[in-house]
């Protein structure tokens, strides 16, 4: 994670620079490695492919130039698509209305897993709609969040482009 965490902040700067922002950078693999760096544009305009063109070069060069990754590795840069993850606490107030999915690290009222409605963020908690009821979850215990494909969320990508 250590690694991700670097890589990350190696690359953010220069990808600002040109108008991306970092939705998620993982590194897998043991022995053959993929970096995937998720890109969106801070204008919030649709990604192209001459997009995830230009952050690659750029990440491409900081990474040669920083020998960040030991070895052989492939970079991937996309876009995080319709049913993105949710790695920032401001894209839970973005994403608010939209149904999530969130795995917490450690159980919150005897549950690690949320399915609902986002309601937005109260300071450091994503506030969710579970089965009627409101939950409070800490945003730094979350493990992972995603938004679920509805037939809501195809139609404001359609409408608004504002996924």
């Amino acid at each position: 994670m250590e690694i991700t965490r670097r890589i990350e902040e190696l690359i953010a700067p220069s990808l600002e620079s040109l108008g991306y922002d970092t939705v998620r950078t993982r590194l897998t693999g043991s022995q053959t490695r993929t970096l995937q760096v998720m890109i969106e544009r801070s204008d919030r305009e649709q990604l192209t492919v001459d997009d995830c063109a230009n952050a690659s070069t750029a990440i491409s060069a900081l990474l040669d130039v920083e020998d960040t990754i030991s070895g052989h590795y492939t970079l991937e840069v996309s876009s995080p698509g319709i049913d993105r993850p949710l790695t920032r606490l401001d894209d839970f107030d973005r994403f608010s209305g939209f149904e999530t999915k969130i795995e917490m690290q450690h159980p919150v009222d005897g549950r690690s897993r949320f399915r609902g409605a986002l309601l937005g963020v109260d300071g450091d908690n994503v506030l969710i709609v579970v089965d009627g009821d409101k939950a409070s979850l800490p945003f730094p215990l979350i493990k992972s969040a995603k938004l679920v494909l509805t037939d809501e969320l195809i139609e404001a990508a359609q409408l608004e482009r504002r996924v």
